[in-house]
């Protein structure tokens, strides 16, 4: 699983015209799956996400988690993430899960941050044309590739 995590004071997600979720301070994040993910890249990026200690203390310092902030997240899934751009002009999505794989592991993704976070965590439409919204705090955003971090 490869995550896109952003810091954010508000952020939203839209199909269709339609707001699908909306959250104030917290995390907005892009969750691209392969094929060969499994509950054990949950485990890792749900304790690691949580944990992330990227919120401003009293100092000014990054040292504050999600949990310790009470923020919230809005999960959005994008195969893009693993576009392989090697060759040629056009990427290729060929390491992108199948949705029959991808929606599974999103919803158990989706539930596990709830459960780890104790609130309901906002999201989009899995597969559909969405608008995504935020305001990037910092910036800080932070990438992290089960597959290079363990």
């Amino acid at each position: 699983m490869k995550v896109v995590i952003q810091r954010v004071s508000e952020a939203s997600v839209s199909v269709e015209g339609n707001i699908t979720g909306k959250i104030g301070r917290g995390l907005m994040i892009l969750v691209g799956i392969e094929e060969s993910d499994n509950e054990s890249d949950i485990e890792y990026l749900t304790k690691k996400i949580i944990n992330l200690r990227i919120f401003d203390d009293s100092e000014g310092v990054m040292n504050i988690s999600l949990l310790d902030t009470g923020g919230e997240i809005l999960l959005i899934s994008q195969f893009t993430l693993h576009a392989q751009t090697k060759k040629g002009n056009r990427p290729s999505y060929i390491k992108a899960a199948r949705p029959e794989t991808a929606v599974p592991i999103y919803e158990k993704f989706k539930k596990s941050l709830t459960l780890a976070s104790g609130r309901e965590v906002k999201c989009g439409i899995f597969g559909a044309e969405m608008k995504v919204s935020l305001v990037n705090e910092g910036p800080v955003t932070i990438i992290i590739d089960t597959k290079e971090e363990k």
